[in-house]
Parts: C-alpha cells; sequence; structure tokens
C-alpha cells in the first residue's frame, strides 16, 4: 500500500505511466489521459494526437467558464480539469507529464478518488529537481462576487474552511475546516463527488452542459431527497466544494494561508489564484 508524502514541502513526481478513460462532463465524448513521470518542476501536457511540445500549465490559461475549470492552450482548449488537477497536486505531487485526448478530461466517478487510485497504482518516487517555492502572505487577501466571498489568511500551514448554504433540504448549511495533507486529501476530500439539481438538468443539457452526466458519476438533488444514495459522507457536497478548491488553485500552488470560502464556484476560485499570482510577479 502507497505511502503518502506527510507534506507539500518536498518534490514528487510519478514512479511510472498510468492512465485512465472515460466521458466527459460536458462534451458527453470519450477522452483518455495518460500521466507520467518528469524531471520538470510544473505539471506539462500535451495532445496524444499532435506533434507538438510539452506546454506547462499555469494560471493565466484558465478561462472562465461555466460549471467547470478551462484551459486555453494557444488554439486548443482543455474542459473539467479541476478534479485531475486536485488529484495531482492534493497527493503531493509536483512533476508531472500529461497526454490527453479529445477536449475534456473524462469524469469517472465524479470524484477525484479514481485519479488518486491510478496514482497509487504506479506510486511516487522523489523528483530530481526542487518544487516551485510557495506563495507567502504578508497580509489578507479577500475575493467576493456578489454574496459569495473567499479569503486568504497568513499561516504556517495551508488549511481550508468551506462553507455552503442551500435552499435544498438534502444539502442545507454544512461547514467543514481542514489542515490539508497528502494522507488528509486522500482520505476526506478526493472520494466526494459533484453534485446537481434535479430542476436544473434540462435547462443545463439544452445549453450544451452536462452531456455526459448520469446518475453514475454524479449525485443529484432533487429538494429533500438524493435521486442516487448513499453519500460517501454526510457532508460529500462541501467535501467536494473543497475538492473543486484544491483544484483551481493547484496552478498557483499552495500558499502558506488558511483560506475560507462560503459559496465557492470556479470563478471565485480563479478570483483567489489570479490575486496570489500578482504576489509572485510583484
Amino acid at each position: 500500500m502507497i505511502t503518502w508524502p506527510s507534506d507539500y514541502l518536498s518534490a514528487w513526481t510519478l514512479a511510472g505511466v498510468v492512465s485512465r478513460k472515460g466521458v466527459g462532463l460536458h462534451t458527453g465524448e470519450e477522452c483518455e489521459v495518460h500521466l507520467g513521470p518528469s524531471s520538470k518542476a510544473g505539471y506539462y501536457l500535451s495532445w496524444m494526437d499532435k506533434d507538438s511540445l510539452p506546454i506547462r500549465l499555469s494560471p493565466s490559461q484558465v478561462r472562465e467558464s461555466l460549471l467547470c475549470t478551462t484551459l486555453q492552450l494557444g488554439s486548443q482548449r482543455l474542459l473539467t480539469v479541476e478534479h485531475l488537477l486536485a488529484a495531482l497536486a492534493g497527493c503531493g505531487l509536483s512533476h508531472v507529464e500529461i497526454k490527453v485526448s479529445g477536449e475534456e478530461v473524462p469524469l469517472l466517478d465524479g470524484s477525484a478518488l479514481e485519479w488518486v487510485e491510478a496514482i497509487s497504482e504506479v506510486g511516487l518516487t522523489a523528483a530530481p529537481t526542487s518544487r516551485p517555492s510557495r506563495i507567502v502572505l504578508k497580509e489578507p487577501l479577500l475575493c467576493h462576487r456578489g454574496k459569495s466571498v473567499i479569503t486568504a489568511t497568513p499561516s504556517e500551514k495551508f488549511s481550508l474552511v468551506g462553507v455552503i448554504d442551500f435552499p435544498q433540504g438534502a444539502i442545507g448549511r454544512q461547514v467543514m475546516a481542514i489542515e490539508l495533507t497528502p494522507e488528509n486529501f486522500v482520505t476526506e476530500i478526493a472520494p466526494a463527488r459533484t453534485f446537481g439539481f434535479l430542476d436544473q438538468v434540462e435547462q443545463l443539457r439544452d445549453s450544451g452542459l452536462i452531456r455526459g452526466a448520469t446518475l453514475d458519476n454524479a449525485l443529484v438533488c432533487d429538494g429533500d431527497e438524493w435521486l442516487n444514495p448513499p453519500l460517501r459522507f454526510s457532508d460529500e457536497p462541501i467535501r467536494h466544494k473543497l475538492l473543486d478548491l484544491i483544484g483551481d488553485l493547484a496552478l498557483v500552488g499552495f500558499p502558506k494561508a488558511q483560506v475560507v470560502v462560503y459559496r465557492g464556484s470556479h470563478q471565485l476560485h480563479t478570483d483567489l489564484a489570479a490575486s496570489l499570482l500578482t504576489l509572485c510577479t510583484k
């Protein structure tokens, strides 16, 4: 059984190549991802069907999109990268080669669990170069969109506090706090699946979204009930929200900060990542 790193200080890469394939959440098309070791710090991505050099992923490539995080890599887009990036960063990997087919990362079971299992199959090994330095805050950061708020406050360790408040009785108000380590990520966050609402399905599909969503890869809430129980955690929705946040911060790196988010969204997370990135360029 794999032993996960104790923290996010050392540099790690994969000990072998592993792949997963499945259906994209929004395109509904089959796509595939290969993950492999790298001697270079960061996450480098290339397409299997194109003769091009790998591109280092960065926060500047993130584009606003509904219900997922999208990267713009030259003329090519890659949708729904957040669960994969959360797994890579959350497990402690700092050096990874990624090869993809299609325009979207497979949704798999709707969580990061199958990505963690893929990483576990080949294991981790020490990377030959150091990991990128972590962002150190000297003062708090605050971003908001309407009633949604996210803050980052200086701290020696990376910790998260998430709060959601939905009118649907099956979810309601949920709060979770966690000091993130690779082991905590694997056991407490990675298995939490994406969720949606039955009364929104038709409208989203008419808009060209969630074409690949099924009851096997997403929790569906219908007011006071879930259509496809049981939940993996009694508070699975807030855990998945933190999973998305981790994925959205993966490219800028985990700061020495406590991050508190109320009613988070990919757009709000991206705002915080952009503010953190500004600190790196000052």
